[in-house]
């Protein structure tokens, strides 16, 4: 059996990471190429559905959402992890356990993000009601070596394109 391929995309709330990866799906799917999308959001309800999101448990999450990414692409199907991830090494213990693993960085200003705010992040952080988002809270740290790099602000569309260039560089596709 032939072994897939992971992404793992990240950035801050609200950079693009979703819209960026469902455009990529698209786009990988009129290849003919599967790909399953771990969202970090939709994992928690079953992982951690009471997340508090204090440190031990990111880690616990991370790792846990690392194992499953590997076991799919272990089984022949690529993956896409849809997560902020904000420390490194969260990121790097699917690159450790993953082969053909490389990491999308949605770079975005805070300042954009917060006007996106498709989620209401922001403004429960700036209303006080949560006090851990990434980039603004607690720390984001951002790839040091991200085989893709990605302008936030440029059009899902256009980011695809150019994850899709590089996944073809990279002989991935």
């Amino acid at each position: 059996m032939i072994a897939g391929f992971a992404l793992w995309v990240t950035g801050i709330p609200s950079s693009g990471k979703s819209t960026i990866t469902r455009s990529l799906v698209n786009k990988l799917r009129s290849l003919g190429i599967g790909t399953v999308v771990l969202e970090s959001d939709e994992l928690r309800k079953i992982l951690t559905p009471d997340a508090t999101y204090d440190s031990e448990e990111r880690g616990h999450f991370y790792h846990m959402m690392a194992l499953i990414g590997d076991l799919i692409v272990r089984s022949g199907t690529n993956v896409i992890f849809d997560a902020t991830a904000n420390r490194r090494a969260y990121r790097d213990q699917a690159r450790s356990l993953i082969k053909k693993f490389a990491e999308v960085y949605v770079q975005c200003p805070l300042d954009v993000c917060m006007k996106r705010d498709a989620k209401g992040i922001y403004r429960q952080a700036t209303a006080g009601k949560v006090a851990t988002v990434p980039g603004l809270q607690i720390p984001y740290e951002p790839p040091e070596n991200a085989e893709i790099t990605i302008d936030g602000q440029s059009s899902p569309e256009s980011a695809a394109l150019t994850i899709l260039e590089r996944l073809r560089y990279m002989r991935f596709i």
